[in-house]
C-alpha cells in the first residue's frame, strides 16, 4: 500500500495516542494526510439511547451548526447511518450515496437537515468496540472544497479501512450499550405522541410507512421492505396525510419531527 509522505508517521502517532484525549485529532490527522478531508463528525450509536458526540471539526461551520440542536436530539433516528448500527452492517468503509434510501435526496430530511450542512459526499468508516455500540468515523468534503471523493480517494479509504476500524475498537473498547434497539418501540412511541401531541390516531403500519417515508424511501422501496405492494403504499400515505390534516412531506416532517425527539432522548 502506498501511502503519501508523512503519513507512515501520523499513523504511528495515532496508534500511540490509543486510550488518551490526543486519538481523535491523530486519527484525523493521518486521516487527512491520506486524502484530503474537509470535516470530521466521530460519533457513537447506542441502542437504548441518543448518540454521542466523540469528536468533531470543520472548517464549514454550516457542517456542524444543528448537530446537538437537530441531529442528535432525534433526527438521527432517520439518518442512513444509523441505518447501519441498527442493521449491524459489517465493520468497514460506507459511502452515503450508496447506502441511502432511494428518494433521500428529494426527502424532507435532506432539505430541512443535511442540505444546510452543505456537505457533498460523505464516507464513514463503522466499527464495533463493544456490544450494542458502534462508532462512525464520518469523513466530509463540503462547500469548502466542493469537490467529492475521486475513484482514488475511495479506493485508499477502503484499503484501510481494517486499520482504521482496528484503531477504533481500541481506543473506544471502554464503552458500554445495554438493552435493544427496537423499531416497533420507534412506532409505538410515535403512535402514543401522535396521539397526545397532535390528536392523531395512527394504526402500527402508517406509522412505520410515515418512517420509511422521512428516511427517503419511495412507495416501491417502502412495499419492497414491508412486503406489500406499492399501491398498497400509496393508499397508507394517503390515509396518513388525511389523519395528520397534511398535504406534503414538509408538513409531515414539521409533524413528527418533535415526536422522533422524544423518543430520541
Amino acid at each position: 500500500m502506498h501511502l503519501p509522505n508523512s503519513a507512515e508517521k501520523l499513523l504511528g502517532e495515532a496508534i500511540a495516542s490509543i486510550g488518551s484525549n490526543a486519538f481523535e485529532s491523530a486519527l484525523f490527522q493521518w486521516l487527512n494526510r491520506c486524502f484530503q478531508i474537509d470535516n470530521t463528525t466521530m460519533l457513537a450509536y447506542f441502542q437504548d439511547r441518543q448518540p454521542d458526540v466523540l469528536f468533531a471539526q470543520t472548517v464549514e461551520k454550516r457542517v456542524h451548526e444543528k448537530l446537538d440542536s437537530d441531529y442528535i436530539s432525534g433526527i438521527y433516528l432517520l439518518d442512513p447511518f444509523h441505518a447501519l448500527h441498527v442493521e449491524k452492517a459489517p465493520r468497514g468503509l460506507y459511502r452515503l450515496k450508496d447506502i441511502a434510501p432511494d428518494q433521500f435526496h428529494r426527502n424532507e430530511y435532506f432539505a430541512a437537515y443535511y442540505q444546510r450542512t452543505t456537505l457533498i459526499d460523505e464516507i464513514g468508516y463503522v466499527a464495533y468496540p463493544s456490544d450494542g455500540v458502534s462508532v462512525h468515523v464520518c469523513l466530509g468534503r463540503d462547500a469548502s472544497s466542493a469537490r467529492k471523493y475521486s475513484s482514488r480517494d475511495l479506493l485508499l479509504a477502503g484499503r484501510l479501512s481494517p486499520i482504521v476500524c482496528s484503531l477504533v475498537e481500541q481506543h473506544w473498547s471502554d464503552l458500554e450499550g445495554g438493552g435493544e434497539y427496537s423499531e416497533a418501540d420507534l412506532t409505538s412511541t410515535l403512535i402514543t405522541a401522535g396521539e397526545q401531541e397532535l390528536d392523531v390516531r395512527l394504526s402500527p403500519r402508517q406509522a412505520e410507512v410515515a418512517l420509511l417515508i422521512l428516511r427517503g424511501h419511495s412507495s416501491v422501496s417502502i412495499g419492497l421492505r414491508l412486503g406489500i405492494s406499492f399501491q398498497t403504499v400509496k393508499v397508507i400515505r394517503k390515509q396518513l396525510y388525511r389523519k395528520c390534516n397534511i398535504s406534503s412531506q414538509a408538513e409531515l416532517f414539521s409533524c413528527f419531527m418533535p415526536l422522533l425527539a422524544k423518543h430520541g432522548s
